[in-house]
């Protein structure tokens, strides 16, 4: 094995499309129960751009040159000394990875609290799709939201990355689901499991998405505001973004405090048998070649995918 590999990084912040570049890293080695993991796929996620740009503050200038992106999926290369007897090399496994390493890299050291065994049938772009959306779906309706069989919801962003994962979920969960989107997603929207889906651009989801238990808020600002109409007294908002809790509070309605995913290898691990079984299903927009990461970020920013943008290794 070579002593660096490729990957995308961050050397400084401003403009995304200034100060993304591709370049060579040292290969970690993995110790204890890590595992070194050959990267076949990786996702993009608005929070890689974020930081990019400098928006994102658990992420300061201390912290660079850093390697972007937390989601992998690709096979086990080297298992570190107490890794558990049951991984080997080779495994197909998946993992949405802590904010010290970057998973945008061809290897990249991944710790057994974060990674699971890709389900069969599952390609290395839909698994890599998988990691931080679906955490950060399934932590904000079920950890921070305590969604419920019967209980009404508001999915912002329904074919987005979340949102997407967001709706299949709370269909899962026995919720019956509104989700915002756009005209030429209404129908994909409603395939993978909302009861409405809500033109944003054409109508006005507070007047239609009434009496919920639960908004689900990826976009914040004026968005959030309108959708305290939505809540019944005493419903819940949970955001991604900064929470407006004073107006929710003259509102009587509750909302939870700003989260950001964390990596729970137990959650994945249900979210792995969910897309196993064909509960759910990861939607990829478009693939790119690591070296195409230029016109990758520049399709996740800008084309508003549905789903996710996947950089693809060999």
């Amino acid at each position: 094995m070579t002593e660096t590999a490729s990957a995308i990084q961050i050397t400084r912040f401003g403009d995304p499309a200034e100060v993304i570049e591709r370049a060579q890293v040292p290969i970690p080695q993995p110790v204890d129960d890590e595992v070194l993991v050959r990267v076949r796929a990786a996702s993009i996620n608005p929070v890689d751009w974020k930081i990019a740009q400098g928006d994102y503050p658990p992420v300061g200038a201390d912290r660079l040159p850093l390697v972007l992106g937390r989601d992998v999926a690709g096979t086990i290369e080297a298992v570190g000394t107490r890794a558990h007897y049951m991984l080997s090399h080779g495994d197909r496994v998946f993992a949405f990875i802590g904010q010290e390493r970057g998973g945008q890299s061809a290897y990249v050291v991944v710790k057994a609290v974060e990674l699971v065994a890709m389900p069969a049938g599952l390609d290395f772009a839909q698994a890599a799709g998988a990691g931080l959306a679906s955490m950060t779906a399934w932590q904000g309706l079920f950890d921070h939201g305590g969604l419920a069989a019967g209980q009404r919801v508001l999915i912002h962003g329904g074919a987005g990355g979340v949102g997407h994962l967001a709706v299949q979920m709370a269909r899962w969960k026995g919720a019956t689901v509104f989700a915002t989107a756009s005209a030429q997603d209404r129908d994909f929207v409603r395939s993978i499991g909302a009861d409405t889906v809500i033109d944003y651009a054409a109508e006005r989801f507070e007047t239609i998405a009434t009496d919920c238990d639960l908004v689900f808020d990826t976009q914040g600002g004026a968005v959030q505001r309108r959708s305290f109409d939505c809540l019944k007294p005493g419903g819940l908002l949970v955001s991604t973004l900064e929470p407006l809790e004073s107006e929710a509070a003259a509102r009587g309605v509750r909302i939870a405090p700003r989260y950001h995913a964390t990596p729970n290898a137990a959650q994945l691990g249900e979210v792995a048998d969910l897309l196993a079984n064909g509960t759910i299903r990861v939607e990829v927009a478009k693939c790119f070649a690591m070296e195409d990461f230029a016109a990758a970020y520049d399709c996740a920013r800008h084309a508003h995918p549905r789903g996710k943008v996947v950089l693809t290794l060999d």
